[in-house]
């Protein structure tokens, strides 16, 4: 699907709704893709509360707890609704994403590989985003937000042929660009610290030798031109980055990048500059702790 016709869609969903995002005249209920999301974490509670068997206002409560930092609150929040609803694969997708911003990895892989167990043979749907990419178009689906999720996780463990195995089910599941480009970066990793790294880098170059429709994985996309050879320009995005988040990502790419051409030296002094920064559960800074440990540093 285009560009073009993401945006229609979006167009549509939006004209859906009310000017305030209410459902208008109908009471037939509006697909879940197409309910409005609540603005901020006072609209998200009062939601819940109004209704609070309503698996979408619990999540959304929970994903907006998160959103200001409160991750426990928001695991205490989805272990809440898996109380009632233990197979719930939403509630164990966002409590392992959760489990993963507290260092706790052992149970985030738990919850992530349960939920890939309850979603094998269902249909997939698309996930709507807290923070929308400019274009207001999400990305990303159930199934590919378990699967990539699930091998950052394996990744945080060092469980190295999980994690490319896991990359490559969100890879062959993706739908976008920019899910792909994301799943098809940290598989290179896992395929370098299996000792792969022709295959990684042959992997970066299959998404470096084509125009690529991204909206908002635009450092993954640098950072596998990087993996593969054949450009440069995220030595220059650093400086730039928007967000703590994406200066991570791309400090840790580039750490990685040092470590594919063997100058470990350059990339620990790297890895050590990215952790003593916030925001520490940016996944780069997370996965910077792992990879100082990998080469004998205490974490």
């Amino acid at each position: 699907m285009t560009l073009r016709s993401l945006l229609v869609l979006a167009l549509v969903a939006t004209a859906c709704a009310g000017p305030d995002g209410a459902r208008g005249a109908s009471d037939t209920p509006l697909p879940r893709a197409l309910r409005p999301i609540p603005p901020d974490l006072a609209a998200a509670e009062a939601a819940w509360r109004a209704a609070p068997e309503d698996l979408d206002a619990l999540i959304w409560y929970a994903r907006r707890t998160a959103y200001a930092g409160d991750f426990e609150g928001a695991v205490e929040l989805y272990t809440q609704g898996l109380a009632h609803t233990a197979d719930q694969p939403e509630l164990l997708r966002h409590r392992g994403h959760r489990y993963l911003s507290l260092g706790r990895y052992q149970e985030a892989r738990d919850d992530l590989l349960r939920a890939a167990r309850i979603i094998e043979g269902q249909p997939d749907r698309v996930e709507l985003d807290g923070a929308p990419n400019p274009y207001g178009i999400p990305r990303g689906t159930l199934h590919t937000n378990i699967w990539y999720h699930l091998g950052l996780a394996c990744h945080l463990l060092e469980r190295d042929e999980e994690a490319a195995r896991a990359f490559a089910q969100c890879l062959a599941l993706a739908a976008n660009d920019d899910f792909r480009v994301a799943a098809a970066y940290w598989r290179a990793l896992a395929l370098y610290h299996l000792d792969r790294t022709d295959e990684a880098r042959a992997l970066a170059l299959v998404y470096t030798g084509r125009p690529l429709e991204l909206l908002e994985s635009d450092d993954y996309g640098l950072l596998l031109e990087l993996l593969a050879g054949t450009g440069t320009r995220a030595l220059g995005a650093l400086d730039a980055a928007a967000t703590p988040q994406a200066s991570a990502t791309l400090a840790y790419g580039m750490a990685m990048w040092l470590r594919f051409q063997g100058r470990d030296e350059e990339a620990r002094a790297r890895l050590a500059s990215l952790i003593a920064f916030e925001p520490s559960n940016a996944f780069g800074r997370l996965a910077a702790e792992v990879e100082l440990a990998r080469m004998g540093e205490s974490r």
